[in-house]
């Protein structure tokens, strides 16, 4: 190998790269050796079913099952100002269809096997839009249109060939090309090998001579078969003992905190939020590569590590990284997909030093480059992890660090550059994250499923991401504890600003002093209403009043429960108010919840009265508490309707509620008096009379967003209406 490997590394480091060339070859041969002639690709008959490759039969199952899905659609856009032959382009392309016999393939089952159909060389018609009838802006905004659409528009493998292409015409000296492939028969190296072609030919073309283009000693489907064939026996089984070994017990999801709830169905939909790494952060990564005998892409995968582990509060990461798989030279050329995936599995735990996790993630990656031929759709066969249809097997998120150069079009009388088209708008997993290169700095993109992500949270973990590296470059051989995702304005605002939430308001007031407060100043004001009728502040205070010195006389005090069941009215609110006035804590029972869970609520409060309704006797579970109907019993209640003397404290307990128990069995959750000033005290700014003067109580008691509607409202002189 002729690579000035010097300029990169220490000699130490070339030796060891020899040694472990040498024994990778003295391997190789002897894998020749075991499988014979199998190791070299050879043409097969096209008389016989031609079998898909790995990556293909995963790709052509994806395909029945959502074949109204364009995630595995690669598209490429190319503006091309000048003057533009479309003759030539046409015999171009037509050339480069006949060349890759993978671009005239559709894809069908014999006797319950997919398999290849390889149509004949014939005349590919290129689709030409023409706009040039159009203005200039309203052409390139319809191209723009266009572009999107024909990105999003799925092929039908059984009946189509995966590529089309389309070239829009805006005027006589400006045309956008568009590319279409589905990844069954491309993959990133091939779009590179698309475009040099097509340069090479449409010089040689427009200068009048032949191809200048070698004839391809095999196609993909020769690749397809022999894979089919080398990857058995002795060969298989290292790959496979090796990840096997390597992946045993691994977590079957990345709990990223997703915004949105994961679909029972995995989704496709994305977007694309792009950000930069600058000279100073780039310079510095690169220079912990070099002094931790480490490339860029392994520096950089244990940063995005450690960015998942604090996100998902997991230290067994597994991200998956894509790989050219490109490893001889006889498909170095073809148009496919050779792409393979790996898996990257990282322990974080122990706290260790990033300059360890970086050694660590280099021995991983050198593992996984020396077990790279094993497909990675084989491996999910063979491993069988626990299925699930609303995410991917064994990892969910990618890193892709792309320092290859594609090699830039060249095209006589014209200037080929990337077309402006929109967005990208699928995502292969809940996360990809692509780094490229770019001169001096890091140009980097992450691809995010929108069905989980919202924007903004994107662009967030991107400024965590950056600020990571800078804290990183500052000193790399700090513990991973010690590394901020906090930029200096962020850290302000989250640690001191978002903190300063010391605000005065009444602390030792409890709820129904509050409202005694506001029936003083407005008695004659509606506190609550129902279609027919309604009581004022005064009203309610003093009926509320009569009911909390009668149970202040059957021993209802501080931090004693009392359980109301009542229908939803006006004793419903009187007896609330009553219970709370008495010192005690109101447990709310909805008449209408299932008996079982009315007595699971008496049980574990253990109620020392319990108020309702003689009409809900019935449904009410036996308790051992007694019992006050508030309509029958109403004429025992006291007839002193001053306020009762204060017993509880803001300390003590205003109510308890209980959860919905959907994970488990519900618990009570007791709300002091405290906590329901300061939620007045935080309301009172934010509402005026106005957006007081009808609140509709429309949650059940047993609910806690109850709480809303009745404390606001009553505690800052609104209307509630029934």
């Amino acid at each position: 190998i002729d690579l000035p490997l010097h300029l990169f590394f220490e000699a130490p480091t070339i030796a060891e790269l020899a040694k472990r060339l040498e024994a990778a070859g003295d391997a190789g041969q002897t894998e020749m050796g075991q499988v014979g002639r199998a190791s070299v690709i050879v043409p097969v008959s096209r008389d016989k079913p031609l079998p898909l490759s790995f990556a293909q039969q995963r790709l052509w199952f994806l395909a029945l099952l959502e074949p109204e899905n364009p995630f595995y659609n690669m598209p490429m856009a190319l503006r091309l100002p000048g003057a533009l032959d479309l003759r030539i382009l046409e015999r171009t392309l037509n050339e480069i269809v006949r060349r890759h016999e993978s671009l005239r393939t559709t894809f069908t089952t014999r006797e319950g096997q997919p398999v290849q159909v390889i149509a004949s060389p014939q005349v590919f018609a290129i689709s030409l839009v023409d706009l040039s009838h159009l203005p200039q802006g309203a052409a390139e905004q319809q191209a723009k249109r266009l572009a999107a659409a024909e990105a999003k528009r799925p092929f039908r493998l059984e009946q189509e060939t995966p590529i089309r292409i389309t070239v829009i015409k805006l005027n006589d000296a400006d045309h956008v090309l568009l590319f279409t492939l589905h990844h069954i028969a491309s993959d990133g190296w091939s779009l590179g090998v698309l475009t040099k072609e097509v340069g090479a030919l449409y010089e040689a073309y427009r200068c009048g001579d032949i191809s200048p283009l070698p004839e391809l000693p095999i196609q993909y489907a020769d690749f397809a078969h022999w894979q089919r064939q080398w990857l058995q026996g002795e060969v298989l089984k290292k790959q496979l003992d090796y990840w096997q070994d390597r992946l045993a017990g691994a977590p079957a999801l990345l709990e990223l905190p997703t915004d949105f709830p994961r679909p029972a169905l995995q989704t496709y939909k994305g977007a694309s939020h792009w950000f930069a790494l600058d000279e100073t952060l780039t310079a510095g990564l690169r220079q912990i590569a070099q002094h931790n005998d480490a490339t860029l892409y392994m520096v950089l995968l244990a940063a995005f590590d450690v960015l998942l582990a604090r996100y998902a509060g997991q230290t067994d990461i597994l991200v998956g990284t894509a790989i050219a798989n490109r490893n001889r030279a006889e498909i170095e050329n073809l148009i496919g997909v050779f792409a393979n995936t790996l898996v990257m599995r990282n322990d974080l735990s122990g706290n260790p030093r990033f300059t360890d996790l970086v050694a660590q993630v280099r021995e991983v990656a050198m593992g996984a480059y020396a077990h790279q031929d094993l497909p990675f759709e084989h491996l999910v066969e063979v491993l069988n992890p626990e299925r699930s249809l609303s995410y991917s097997p064994l990892f969910q998120v990618m890193f892709i660090l792309q320092n290859t150069p594609m090699g830039s079009l060249q095209l006589p009388g014209l200037q080929v550059k990337q077309a402006d088209t929109a967005q990208n708008q699928t995502a292969k997993c809940d996360l990809l994250f692509q780094i490229v290169e770019q001169d001096k700095r890091l140009s980097a993109n992450l691809e995010y499923n929108t069905d989980l992500f919202r924007a903004d949270t994107v662009a967030r973990m991107a400024e965590h991401f950056e600020a990571l590296v800078r804290t990183i470059v500052e000193d790399s051989a700090r513990r991973l504890s010690e590394l901020s995702l906090l930029s200096g304005d962020a850290y302000r605002q989250i640690v001191v600003e978002w903190n300063d939430t010391t605000k005065a308001y009444p602390r030792e007031q409890c709820f129904h002093e509050i409202f005694e407060q506001q029936a003083t100043r407005t008695p004659q004001a509606i506190a609550i209403a129902s279609d027919s009728a309604s009581l004022t502040y005064a009203e309610l205070n003093d009926r509320a009043n009569r009911l909390a010195h009668y149970l202040r006389g059957e021993g209802v005090g501080p931090d004693k429960t009392v359980g109301l069941c009542v229908e939803r009215s006006f004793d419903m609110m009187i007896g609330l108010m009553a219970i709370l006035k008495a010192g005690g804590a109101y447990v709310p029972l909805d008449p209408n919840h299932p008996t079982e869970r009315l007595a699971y609520f008496l049980n574990d409060a253990k109620p020392s009265l319990l108020v309702t309704q003689q009409s809900l006797l019935e449904k009410i579970p036996p308790c051992g508490a007694p019992i006050f109907c508030i309509d029958r019993d109403w004429p025992h209640v006291s007839q002193r309707c001053d306020n009762p003397g204060r017993m509880a404290s803001s300390a003590n307990l205003a109510y308890v509620i209980y959860t919905s128990g959907s994970t488990g069995r519900p618990k009570g959750v007791a709300v002091t008096h405290g906590s329901i000033a300061a939620f007045v005290a935080w309301a009172r700014p934010l509402y005026d009379a106005k957006d007081l003067e009808g609140v509709l109580f429309s949650t059940s008691i047993s609910f806690d967003l109850s709480g809303f509607e009745l404390f606001a409202t009553l505690g800052l002189g609104g209307s509630l209406l029934l």
